[in-house]
């Protein structure tokens, strides 16, 4: 669909501003580092039977709550913080997913610098698929989404299945959803 400034864009990326920001500048492009996927590993959870707009609306206040999404700053949150962050109105309230956000950081701050980085990369397929024509061509789960969501469980990550981690490839560029005639798919 033709936006007002005449590209054309994935259909969802025009319905609000907030999304043709994400759309036009975020969404499937790389992202590396362990806190830079921290946080999309966190968000995509806490996306979670919501909209994405919800969570895009509501970043900052993620940002704010949980220190930059910082994983050895967010490991060493407490039960007060645990309380903070369930009375904190710029985030989502959910007890099973702050938990998780917590519990998640503490694992990760045993890991090597870049071990995340690099298990969530492994999960990339190893050649693009053909790029979708409408947006019924994309998929929620791919074998590759099955396969990081396992990974991640058995390295002890919480609140991540298959499709929070197909979105999780897709918001992070591990693959490219964009459909074949957005002006985003392949920018300059």
């Amino acid at each position: 669909m033709a936006g007002p400034d005449g590209l054309l864009r994935c259909p969802w990326g025009l319905s609000t501003p907030d999304y043709v920001a994400y759309h036009d500048s975020e969404w499937g492009r790389p992202v590396h580092g362990d806190d830079a996927l921290y946080e999309r590993l966190c968000l995509e959870a806490f996306q979670s039977g919501l909209s994405w707009l919800t969570i895009l609306r509501r970043r900052e206040g993620f940002r704010k709550a949980f220190s930059d999404f910082s994983i050895a700053a967010v490991a060493a949150f407490g039960d007060a913080d645990a309380e903070r962050l369930l009375a904190d109105e710029g985030i989502i309230r959910n007890r099973a997913k702050i938990e998780a956000t917590l519990a998640n950081a503490k694992v990760l701050a045993g890991w090597e610098p870049g071990e995340l980085d690099t298990l969530i990369w492994s999960h990339a397929p190893e050649e693009p698929g053909p790029a979708p024509l409408t947006v019924t061509e994309v998929p929620a789960v791919t074998p590759e989404s099955t396969a990081l969501a396992k990974a991640l469980k058995k390295a002890g990550i919480r609140f991540v299945g298959p499709t929070t981690a197909y979105a999780l490839m897709q918001a992070c560029g591990l693959v490219n959803d964009h459909l074949a005639a957005c002006a985003l798919r392949d920018p300059a």
